[in-house]
């Protein structure tokens, strides 16, 4: 792990388009990005989401497949798959009510809370929810995306791949789970990557900010 300031990593990191092949992330750095996934903040702490963490080179090697062949998918050691639940369901919601009760103590707050929540989400559309769901697991991807910086490792998210594909190579759509995105972590190729010299381009903050006084 870095001692260096959040800004600078931010300006460190970038969408890495060549990974070296021959480096593999050690273990304790790969462990670092997922606690950093599994502590981030969803809505109403459902964390309806989960993450596959994908080291087999031939399983990395049909995502790629399904990713129109990226390199940075069989090239980096890890490809992170962030897969969102299809729905909400009485059953997923009481088990986040359980951890709760666990944590915290069976209190009528929490079941009431937890009540509301079902009888708001459970008459929605599956879609609707799903859409709710992805949105939860983008909240993590940021997250892991400055925890990679953190530990100097170079990652890119990916949203151009065959999501049907994808959730057929990993038996999601069994499991009630769609692949809602890509983020291989490796480490950048100095020699092959072309976007590696090029600089970071970014709105000026007087174009993306408003100040509401």
């Amino acid at each position: 792990m870095t001692a260096k300031p959040l800004h600078d990593l931010l300006n460190w990191r970038y969408a890495t388009k060549k990974m070296d092949a021959a480096k593999a992330v050690p273990q304790e750095k790969v462990d670092a990005i997922i606690e950093a996934v599994r502590m981030a903040p969803t809505s109403s702490g459902t964390q309806p989401f989960e993450l596959l963490v994908v080291r087999n080179a031939e399983i990395r090697r049909k995502i790629a497949e399904a990713a129109g062949g990226q390199a940075q998918i069989t090239d980096g050691s890890h490809v992170l798959v962030f897969a969102a639940w299809d729905n909400y369901t009485a059953e997923r919601i009481d088990e986040v009510v359980g951890l709760n009760v666990e944590a915290r103590g069976d209190l009528p707050m929490l079941h009431a809370y937890y009540d509301n929540l079902k009888s708001n989400y459970l008459s929605r559309d599956a879609e609707i929810n799903y859409a709710h769901a992805a949105r939860q697991a983008y909240i993590a991807l940021g997250i892991a995306l400055v925890a990679a910086a953190e530990q100097e490792v170079d990652s890119t998210p990916m949203e151009g791949f065959d999501p049907d594909a994808v959730d057929a190579i990993l038996g999601l759509r069994e499991r009630g789970l769609r692949s809602i995105v890509l983020m291989p972590l490796g480490y950048r190729d100095p020699t092959g990557d072309w976007l590696l010299p090029m600089d970071k381009v970014r709105k000026s903050h007087d174009t993306i900010v408003t100040e509401v006084n």
